[in-house]
């Protein structure tokens, strides 16, 4: 598939309706992320004993071209270029992030103790807060801008706050500073946190 032709016109078009000094981010939206999905047999010229299977994701939209390579000893009969790229590599990909969501963001890796235990303890226990952060993010974030954040940025943006603590035998208040951005965030997951059941 030669892609340069198959993009061409629309290039040619892009230049014939605007002017290069005008503002295209209007424009931008006027293309249509295009996707395909091609298998190919493909062999290098050494490393390689035989041809093996190459599925390949070509994207073109207002970014550019943009293209992506799986190899995959999945047969062609069995699963079709498009279902293996997204219900396959996708799901695994999105997996090894979350591994090095929590590696870090929640520094999961510093696992450095002379003994054995301890190492397993401090594994746990970043695997605890990863769960608690995750679980925050599913019931209290719903709806916001930081529903789909990565770990570290709740931690930074709404976890690690310089704040006034005031403690009284009633209540704890927590005093954030005014100008803090994210504190509409705050109150909506303050008021979601209270309506889980304690099931302690």
């Amino acid at each position: 598939m030669n892609m340069k032709k198959k993009l061409a016109p629309i290039t040619e078009l892009m230049d014939s309706l605007f002017q290069k000094k005008e503002d295209l981010e209007e424009v931008k939206k006027l293309v249509p992320i295009s996707t395909w999905y091609r298998s190919i047999r493909y062999k290098t010229e050494k490393s390689w004993s035989c041809q093996r299977r190459v599925v390949t994701k070509v994207c073109y939209g207002s970014d550019g071209l943009k293209m992506r390579h799986v190899v995959t000893s999945l047969p062609a009969s069995k699963i079709p270029p498009s279902k293996l790229y997204t219900k396959k590599y996708c799901p695994r990909g999105e997996m090894e992030n979350r591994i090095k969501e929590q590696q870090l963001d929640l520094l999961a890796d510093r696992t450095s103790t002379q003994t054995f235990q301890s190492n397993q303890l401090r594994l746990w226990i970043h695997s605890w807060a990863y769960v608690l952060i995750n679980a925050f993010r599913q019931h209290c974030l719903k709806k916001t801008s930081l529903a789909k954040a990565t770990v570290g940025r709740i931690r930074l943006n709404l976890l690690k706050l310089g704040a006034r603590i005031k403690i009284s035998c009633r209540r704890i208040i927590i005093a954030i500073a005014s100008a803090c951005p994210y504190q509409d965030i705050l109150s909506i997951a303050n008021k979601r946190i209270k309506t889980i059941p304690n099931t302690g």
